[in-house]
């Protein structure tokens, strides 16, 4: 079981530096103030409806901007592979297609930061009195 989530995580850090560190390290702390936002709204639900309504809509704005991040990413990534390609001339299915890959990986990662949070919030609203 130890194996599995060392070899799990392996792959996740592999995707991330493929991915590109930059866009991906934006995506990610979107992804932790998201989450962070969601548990502030469920900590304060009883305490202070108005700040956890507040944590709520922080919480959807930050998901939604990892989620442009990772699309903004992945448009630079096809161009900076569609520049490699240009500038090369002839290539191979093997470059076009690790080209694609790497750039899906921002758009993938923005998407999950979108989610996940998503389910939260939808939760968190759910919860809060009107």
């Amino acid at each position: 079981m130890f194996a599995l989530s060392v070899y799990a995580l392996n792959v996740f850090a592999d995707r991330f530096n493929e991915g590109g560190p930059f866009f991906m390290s934006l995506i990610l702390i979107c992804l932790l103030l998201a989450m962070f936002f969601i548990v502030m709204g469920f900590l304060n639900l009883k305490k202070d409806s108005v700040k956890s309504k507040k944590m709520t809509s922080l919480a959807s704005d930050t998901s939604l901007l990892g989620l442009v991040i990772g699309f903004l990413g992945s448009t630079i990534g096809m161009i900076t592979a569609f520049d490699a390609i240009e500038s090369l001339g002839g290539v191979s299915q093997e470059m076009m297609a690790a080209g694609l890959k790497v750039a899906f990986l921002t758009t993938v990662f923005g998407a999950l930061t979108f989610i996940l949070p998503r389910i939260g919030i939808i939760v968190l609203k759910a919860l809060q009195k009107p």
